[in-house]
């Protein structure tokens, strides 16, 4: 499939964005992977959030540049917005109907996105 193909149907259906995502993040040893539907809560920012961590700062910017480069390289696709890279505690990639956030694991209990949105139907992913 061409990447034009594949932007078009990740467009269609932004389950196959989030796999790639979570492959992506599988990857590069990403762990406590899970993917918050948002789909049935009004007012939200997106349809999905996916959240993973890293071990350290260096894994964290590992995950979201295999992020970036497999979506780039296989859907020709590229983030709207990225931030937090300088500091790569908490990296946060957003593609419309995804937003992908990465954390390093004291950041993401302080900031509990998964009790924030807890109203939401949550998929977890096993541990390679």
């Amino acid at each position: 499939m061409s990447k034009q193909n594949t932007a078009s149907a990740l467009e269609e259906n932004p389950e196959l964005l989030n796999e790639l995502i979570i492959d992506a993040i599988k990857d590069i040893k990403g762990k406590n992977i899970i993917c918050l539907d948002l789909r049935e809560i009004d007012d939200t920012p997106t349809d999905y959030f996916i959240v993973c961590e890293g071990d350290s700062t260096t894994q964290v910017k590992a995950i979201s540049n295999n992020i970036s480069k497999r979506l780039r390289n296989e859907a020709g696709t590229k983030a709207n917005h990225m931030e937090g890279y300088a500091s790569a505690k908490w990296i946060l990639l957003d593609y419309f109907q995804t937003i992908v956030h990465i954390f390093y694991p004291e950041t993401r209990q302080f900031y509990d996105i998964e009790g924030l949105w807890s109203d939401s139907k949550i998929t977890e992913y096993q541990n390679i």
